[in-house]
């Protein structure tokens, strides 16, 4: 694949209109993303259905300006990494690809977290090697593990770090308490939480993020299919001449400029859709409407 060149080109294309967020203070990306999840079999178990789709929606998100792809080990496992690194390798210039360690699969929709250090080190290594990486840009921690201290788990992303395997470390679904510790042992620049329109359990976390210029992934950004099924924001997505998946991608990027989105899909055609609501800027009476909406729910 031909990379776009030039400041110029890649302002043009589509990812681009998210806007830009800089994770680190250096690795500039457009804010929505690709999450890779979905581009293994059901359970999130082994290969995908179509290998090949698999590869064209790669190619595709790169095509339209996303520079940001999220993947782990665990997803496959290792069959999401695998693919990443069949499609899009030799990578395109400026394409941060992050990763996952903490998990450990025993079957399809099966996750066990594991963060003794011996095992994060030998799952960075492991990544490195599937993705064809000499430094992974974003290792994110998968979830701290209860039965491993938070010191040894941070403290081995932290040797990592300095070995220069990893060049910079997130969390994945913690508490502000728990950001708040990490930051005493490592940098965090990513943090990576449930949230969508839906759920807003995590909202104090992405207010500390905002505060911090700490970049907020949503997981599960379209609530896993439930915004399409919600009534009345399908009907200010039909209003709009949207779907309710735009809406909620738009809603997202409208909501704080620290929030990263990334929208998992199989097939081209929903990566196009999705891609398609950076386009979309909310007035705030919409955005408004939503948030009245949600808390009459």
């Amino acid at each position: 694949m031909t990379p776009a060149t030039g400041e110029q080109s890649q302002a043009s294309l589509p990812a681009a209109q998210s806007g830009e967020f800089l994770i680190g203070g250096d690795l500039r990306i457009h804010r929505l993303g690709y999450g890779a999840m979905r581009i293994t079999g059901k359970g999130i178990w082994g290969e995908p259905k179509d290998r090949d789709e698999a590869i064209r929606v790669l190619h595709s998100a790169v095509a339209l300006g996303i520079n940001f792809i999220d993947t782990a080990d665990s997803y496959g496992p290792a069959v999401s990494e695998e693919i990443i690194a069949e499609a899009l390798y030799p990578y395109p210039a400026g394409l941060v690809i992050a990763t996952k360690a903490g998990f450990e699969r025993p079957g399809p929709d099966k996750w066990v977290t594991n963060g003794r250090p011996e095992y994060l080190r030998a799952a960075c290594d492991r990544s490195l090697s599937r993705l064809r990486l000499e430094r992974i840009d974003l290792f994110q921690l998968h979830r701290i593990d209860t039965k491993v201290p938070a010191e040894d788990q941070l403290g081995t992303l932290k040797d990592l770090q300095s070995k220069g395997k990893i060049k910079y470390i997130g969390l994945s679904e913690v508490s502000v308490a728990q950001i708040v510790h990490a930051r005493t042992i490592v940098e965090v620049v990513t943090v990576q939480n449930r949230y969508s329109v839906l759920d807003r359990a995590a909202q104090d976390v992405l207010d500390y993020c905002q505060r911090e210029k700490i970049g907020f992934i949503p997981w599960f950004p379209l609530a896993n299919g439930e915004v399409s099924a919600a009534e009345e924001f399908a009907r200010i997505a039909a209003r709009l001449n949207v779907t309710p998946s735009q809406l909620a991608l738009a809603w997202l990027l409208r909501r704080s400029p620290v929030m990263l989105p990334i929208p998992g899909t199989s097939q081209v055609a929903h990566l196009e859709e999705n891609v398609a609501a950076a386009a979309l800027k909310l007035v705030e009476a919409t955005m408004q409407e939503i948030d009245n909406l949600v808390r009459k729910a």
